[in-house]
């Protein structure tokens, strides 16, 4: 996965498309535990919290080992980048071992599993936010999606937005297949200027489903408290 991840362009724009990271039946797979009760530790409804509309779960440990696995292979793979930005803000760096992080999230009382997968059926959306849990924060997470555009489901894209100091925000919207992934920021990432460095705050969000179901697979590697 390493040699997928296009390091440069993350850090350039604060975001990067993986194509198919997993196939069709892959997907069904992943969408079918959502039925699973017993694989998850909470269930959200979105519109009672303002976040938006529609649903997700959050998986319960132990995790699946598809999940499982996901998650340390993009942690391995991210964590070059995610380093490089320690540096800049001369951070201690994240291990070389994600247990060992996720250790650390665990002296935190971050002990809570991420991983999440979120159901949109028409009319909902996802308002624009971010995914911070707790001192913990590995700057970068990725979303797999699930289902296949203008097949089940019809709007629903994933937008990102990104504010600079004293600018207006912009926006991108995310082309996205089924078994796609976007390897995104999760807070913020340096910019360098000619005085230096400066954070460009991100959030990311989805647009409101005009027709049929849309999953996501939602993989954020810190730990909720």
């Amino acid at each position: 996965m390493s040699s997928q991840i296009r390091q440069q362009e993350i850090d350039l724009q604060g975001w990067t498309i993986l194509k198919q990271v997993m196939t069709s039946e892959e997907c069904d797979k992943i969408k079918s535990m959502y039925n699973q009760s017993g694989l998850f530790r909470s269930r959200i409804q979105m519109n009672r919290h303002g976040f938006g509309s529609g649903e997700y779960q959050y998986f319960q440990y132990p995790l699946p080992k598809t999940i499982q696995k996901l998650r340390e292979n993009f942690y391995h793979s991210l964590l070059p980048l995610a380093n490089c930005w320690r540096n800049i803000w001369e951070q201690p760096l994240f291990p070389k071992e994600y247990a060992q992080f996720l250790s650390l999230c665990s002296e935190t009382k971050q002990s809570r599993p991420t991983p999440l997968i979120l159901k949109y059926k028409a009319g909902d959306y996802n308002r624009l936010h971010q995914d911070l849990y707790g001192e913990w924060v590995f700057p970068l997470q990725a979303a797999i999606l699930l289902s296949e555009p203008h097949k089940d489901f019809c709007g629903g894209e994933f937008v990102l937005t990104e504010q600079k100091p004293r600018s207006q925000s912009s926006v991108s919207v995310v082309p996205l297949s089924k078994g796609d992934a976007v390897v995104f920021t999760v807070n913020q990432r340096p910019v360098k200027s000619q005085r230096g460095y400066f954070r460009v705050k991100m959030r990311h969000g989805v647009s409101q489903v005009r027709h049929g179901e849309r999953y996501t697979l939602g993989l954020i590697m810190h730990d909720s408290s």
